[in-house]
């Protein structure tokens, strides 16, 4: 829940070293029994003060499905009202937990606060969504209100001495109470986090991180509204002749995306979604340049919604935090809570990627200036590589749009959830529960593993529109946990595909396919969350997107093909020569988008790493880039006045790596598959659940994979899936 992952922050592992034995063992002595939990929930839940919430959204969900969002009555007002009365009843619930003159213990300390704020945690869960989803002016005032009550509210927690003091003396004691060995864990990762968030600092220290803390609040706010301003535009295109080259489908899209917005002509929305198409088929090279441009210069303007004097902003003040919490610099504060555990750790992994990257790329180069003619440009390098693409390889982009419409590809996700774990999707008729958008879909989920038992709800919105945050995304609405009563998950993927016209298809791209399985990829994760403590869900932030990530290999495996992926008009399945030349082009382009991405890696932590944060952030760009010879044919795919996996909170920041080292394992595991002879491997997948994906964090994830796969991760297996030399 994403209050709690701002107060606990995001879970922590060792780097991988150690025996595989020990996973097992600590497994099997963790696993406490029902009347256990049952027992402790009792006796947390006795300690918190019994309130009744007023505000509306602050209520417990209504309805079947154990409750779900009130999406329905929603408004803004009533939005700030709830989040309001939220933090005050949460401060009740701190202050009952923190004054409890009984002793600390687990159950009246730990237990407690894992449960306590439970209101406010409903009502951020919506506020989240209406905020990311919905967006507009009245939100955007909500939020850029709630933001710093919020940011002060967290502080409040781990500032507060007594609390802390609780919580310390229990974690100390951990073995002298006989806790068990997930109780000592979730005891300690408090202490420790708490520690990190500036627990242990005196008055004044306390004083300065909340004002810092606050400061960096409001320009998360800030950055991240300028960056949607800037991405709620398009080029126009006037004359049908700006769009040859373009397929049919691309054209009805940007056809839909210009009336919708009472437009002539046709619109290229400012949103990877739109901008790649165009990019890699329209023949009009002076278009493509105006329109990647108006993409890669989102908040570098120079004018109102000019990102780089907020970014500046958010440098120095984490830089400051890092410094009075006692490190040299936010990245190394970062990564105290993460596999790699350090800046060195990350930067070595990427370091061995980027010079094969970056050779490939000259070798892209070379056979796209062949068939150009002329020096590539950065708005020049999709179009001729598919150029390339079509010359060596007989393989047009075209060719395969037709098999990858919107609700077959969704269909073929589901199908994949169920062959590998069990679970069964059912579409809900419109209106059955309340959804924020009325083209939201909903899907039971079922578990066939346990009898066909409803395990959650699945909302899909699909389309983008004004207001809403670009990208794709997955949402989680209620996590599962044993603590909390173990009601039923419900979550949502988030994309920004362009709504067609009525009875019009939406086909997306191969690249579309693989983004939809990676979210679907996260949402499989928490369907398959088996956890006692809330705390848990939670998992590292470089493990979070191994098991979204290990989900895209799926996309073109036969069964999947055959079975849903069909041409949208004749029905027919992917001809194996189809198939036969995306596998032989699978590592195809691999320069180009490992160069795309590790750049924005590289300088994410050249940022975070720097003794003395930069004020000038084009200068430190360019600088960063030129330091390690970036092709001059690519961009960063996130520059960083428009990098919102940093600057809209810090969960990425200093951890954009984290993709790098995620598919590392998901790379390796995919092997594990592929060697078996069968990719649905059911042994392989089971083992996959029930050691990756079901226990969250409370093990070590480290350990775990070494238990699931007999060894640690090898980096080989993912220079092979890039096609890179191995030695």
């Amino acid at each position: 829940m994403q209050r709690r992952q701002l107060l606990l922050g995001s879970a922590g592992l060792m780097v991988m070293a150690g025996a595989p034995t020990a996973f097992a063992q600590n497994r099997a002595a963790a696993a406490p029994s029902a009347a256990s939990i049952a027992a402790e929930a009792r006796a947390a839940r006795a300690v918190l003060p019994t309130q009744r919430p007023r505000a509306e959204l602050l209520q417990p969900w209504t309805g079947s499905y154990d409750g779900v969002p009130p999406f329905d009555k929603v408004t803004p007002a009533k939005l700030r009202e709830a989040m309001l009365e939220g933090i005050e009843l949460q401060r009740a619930d701190i202050a009952a937990i923190a004054n409890n003159r009984a002793a600390p213990t687990f159950a009246n300390t730990i237990a407690a606060m894992e449960l306590a704020g439970e209101p406010l945690d409903r009502a951020s869960n919506i506020y989240g969504v209406m905020t990311s989803n919905i967006g507009g002016e009245a939100y955007d005032a909500v939020d850029t209100e709630l933001s710093p009550l919020l940011s002060a509210a967290s502080d409040e927690i781990t500032f507060n001495e007594k609390l802390f003091q609780r919580i310390k003396t229990v974690a100390d004691n951990a073995d002298a109470a006989g806790l068990s060995a997930q109780q000592k864990r979730l005891a300690e990762r408090k202490r420790d986090a708490f520690i990190r968030s500036g627990a242990n600092l005196d008055a004044a220290g306390k004083a300065e991180l909340g004002r810092i803390n606050t400061a960096l609040s409001n320009a998360f706010t800030r950055f991240g509204q300028k960056v949607v301003a800037d991405e709620n535009a398009w080029t126009v295109i006037a004359n049908e002749a700006g769009l040859a080259g373009l397929p049919d489908s691309n054209k009805a899209a940007a056809a839909s995306a210009a009336r919708s917005r009472n437009l002539q002509g046709w619109a290229i929305l400012n949103t990877r979604s739109a901008v790649d198409p165009f990019l890699t088929f329209a023949d009009d090279r002076a278009l493509r340049e105006q329109v990647w441009k108006k993409f890669v210069n989102r908040g570098d303007n120079g004018d109102a919604n000019d990102t780089k004097s907020t970014i500046a902003e958010i440098v120095a003040l984490r830089d400051q935090r890092a410094k009075l919490l006692g490190y040299r610099n936010h990245a190394e504060l970062r990564m105290q809570d993460t596999m790699a555990k350090t800046p060195a750790a990350a930067e070595s992994l990427m370091n061995r990627v980027w010079a094969p990257a970056k050779a490939r790329v000259a070798e892209e180069v070379a056979d796209m200036k062949a068939i150009a003619g002329f020096d590539i440009e950065p708005w020049d390098y999709l179009y001729f590589a598919e150029k390339v693409r079509k010359a060596k390889y007989d393989l047009d982009q075209n060719e395969l749009k037709p098999y990858f419409e919107l609700n077959a590809v969704r269909a073929g996700s589901f199908a994949m959830a169920e062959r590998l774990y069990g679970f069964e999707f059912k579409k809900l008729p419109k209106g059955t529960v309340p959804t924020f958008e009325p083209d939201v879909e909903v899907y039971e989920v079922h578990d066939k593993t346990r009898g066909g038992r409803l395990i959650g709800l699945y909302y899909t919105d699909d389309y983008a529109r004004a207001g809403k945050r670009s990208g794709a995304w997955m949402t989680t609405y209620r996590s599962f946990s044993q603590l909390d009563g173990s009601k039923i998950i419900l979550g949502s993927n988030n994309n920004n595909f362009t709504k067609p016209e009525p009875g019009q298809p939406v086909l997306i791209s191969l690249d579309d396919a693989e983004t939809l399985f990676h979210e679907f990829g996260h949402t499989l994760h928490y369907f398959s969350s088996v956890v006692t403590y809330p705390s848990f869900g939670n998992t590292p932030r470089d493990f979070v997107e191994y098991p979204s990530q290990v989900h895209e290999h799926w996309v073109l495996s036969r069964p999947i093909l055959d079975g849903y992926l069909k041409h949208y008009q004749t029905g027919q399945a992917m001809p194996q020569s189809l198939v036969d030349k995306i596998e032989a082009s699978n590592t195809f382009n691999q320069g180009y988008a490992t160069v795309s991405y590790l750049s924005s890696a590289i300088v994410d932590m050249d940022l975070h790493t720097q003794a003395t944060p930069p004020t000038d952030i084009a200068a430190f760009e360019k600088e960063s880039l030129a330091r390690i010879g970036m092709p001059k044919e690519i961009v960063m795919r996130h520059r960083l006045p428009q990098f919102n996996h940093l600057f809209t909170s810090d969960a990425y920041s200093a951890g954009y790596y984290s993709y790098l080292w995620s598919e590392t394992m998901d790379a390796d595991t995919w092997a594990y598959f592929e060697e078996s002879g069968d990719v649905f491997n059911p042994d392989i997948a089971s083992r996959f659940r029930s050691i990756m994906l079901a226990p969250g964090n409370t093990t070590d994830r480290a350990e775990a994979y070494r238990a699931f796969r007999g060894r640690d991760p090898d980096v080989a297996a993912l220079l092979k899936v890039r096609g890179f030399p191995v030695s």
